[in-house]
């Protein structure tokens, strides 16, 4: 079920940080982020990583100096992020379209694609070399919103990191201006795609009025000391495939089988890590994910390139959460996928401007961010598709223990399925192995797996 890391060291060259702009000039302007992007719960960097195969090919040719290239000109017509965060009046965010460029790293590291195991997946070793943190340029406003380097490896192949400031794109949108970078390294001169702003689409009304409860803006006090620690922590990373999910569907009920595969999935990890955690069984446990609303309904434009999701909650005790079947936290997760509309969206919106664009209640809450659709993996700069594309770490900065990734993932039998990489405290994640066992393997207690002999071991 969990896949174990091997110990892996390198050592990465890095040549000096430079500024890539725009290849020709670009219009200089002030552009509003919408009310959803400069939610304060997105102001931070994002990492994200590819990794490529070597390509004979392509063997006289630099990853560098292609995708270097093929920056400044795709830069001409995403050419916002060539430019800096400014705030305004009611700490509303803004693109100040300098085309100061993006910061760009050529590097190269003394290890094969090879190494870093047959099926790749978060957390990768080393990755403050693959993407270094160039001082001073981390902060939301007045910095670069991109970072990118590039690393060759001895193989041939390559790794392309990307740093993103979250406030300027999702999941989506980010894959969107990669595609067109590919695009360009390969020789088109246009994006596939065009880029559209349109950040007004999101704005709060005037008034703003607010529609639905949003419960995941809650404000909720920690009177039980239920935020994590940080130290003796636990990464793993677990793989769903199709016999995974076929055991976890055997916990749900006939009224809810049409449920799809994340909301099932979501349900089971939200009870065994609730389970886990051994929390006040009054306490409230929150589980919150995001919503794509590009693909539930007609309200953002073709090539939108913002943010435009929402992260609706589900809400139950932890008494509920543990003792009763999977179904409860199916029902509840369903519930609150569904809800999210265009209504609620111009809500959120509008929830941003009246409470000064709050972070999302913290205390007793799971994030589930779902990028399997996004197509990280598909990004092609000439060398074919990735081995891998996705999140870098298994969580963001600083709160590890409450985001979880769904990444798509090919497993040695050519099975598609979805890593989930998972960050808990020792004595919790022991519990969770436990308890996800139990699904997987239909209770029985001489199947129960050990920490060696896990099931999606051997399937990865």
């Amino acid at each position: 079920m969990a896949q174990i890391n091997t110990p892996l060291t390198f050592t990465v060259r890095r040549r000096a940080p430079e500024l890539i702009a725009p290849a020709e000039p670009t219009p200089r302007e002030l552009k509003p982020l919408s009310d959803i992007d400069d939610q304060e719960a997105l102001r931070f960097q994002i990492p994200m990583i590819q990794f490529y195969r070597g390509d004979p090919k392509m063997k006289n040719k630099n990853p560098a100096s292609v995708i270097r290239e093929a920056l400044a000109k795709v830069l001409v017509f995403y050419y916002p992020f060539a430019g800096r965060l400014k705030e305004g009046p009611a700490r509303k965010l803004m693109v100040d379209c300098t085309g100061d460029g993006v910061l760009f790293i050529e590097a190269e590291a003394d290890v094969t694609l090879k190494q870093f195991g047959d099926v790749l997946h978060p957390p990768f070793p080393c990755l403050e070399e693959l993407l270094y943190d160039v001082p001073g340029s981390d902060s939301v406003l007045d910095s670069p919103l991109l970072l990118i380097q590039v690393t060759r490896l001895l193989c041939g192949g390559f790794i392309f990191a990307i740093r993103l400031n979250h406030t300027m794109s999702d999941a989506p949108g980010l894959a969107q201006f990669l595609t067109a970078l590919g695009e360009s390294a390969q020789g088109v001169s246009r994006p596939s795609t065009f880029p559209v702003w349109q950040r007004e689409v999101l704005f709060a009304r005037d008034p703003p009025r607010v529609t639905f409860k949003h419960r995941e803006y809650d404000v909720v006090e920690d009177t039980k000391g239920t935020i994590i620690p940080l130290d003796d922590m636990s990464h793993k990373t677990f793989f769903f495939g199709p016999v995974e999910m076929a055991a976890l569907r055997k916990f749900v009920p006939p009224n809810l089988r049409k449920c799809s595969t994340f909301e099932v999935l979501t349900a089971s990890l939200w009870r065994c890590r609730t389970i886990a955690l051994q929390p006040d069984p009054e306490e409230e446990m929150r589980i919150i994910f995001l919503v794509n609303a590009r693909a539930k309904f007609d309200l953002l434009p073709k090539g939108y390139y913002g943010n435009g999701f929402a992260n609706p909650a589900a809400i139950s005790t932890a008494r509920d959460l543990t003792t009763k079947p999977l179904s409860h936290a199916l029902e509840l997760v369903s519930k609150a996928k569904n809800e999210v509309n265009a209504e609620y969206m111009k809500s959120l919106a509008d929830l941003m401007v009246i409470k000064g664009r709050p972070y999302f209640a913290v205390v007793g809450t799971y994030v589930i961010s779902d990028v399997t659709r996004a197509r990280f993996d598909e990004v092609d700069f000439g060398w074919g598709k990735a081995a891998y594309g996705g999140p870098a770490r298994g969580g963001v900065v600083g709160i590890p223990t409450l985001i979880t990734w769904y990444i798509p993932c090919i497993n040695h039998n050519g099975e598609s399925g979805i890593v989930v990489p998972v960050c808990l405290p020792n004595a919790a994640m022991e519990i969770f192995i436990e308890e996800l066992n139990k699904m997987l393997m239909g209770n029985k207690e001489d199947q129960v797996l050990q920490e060696h002999n896990l099931l999606a071991v051997s399937r990865l």
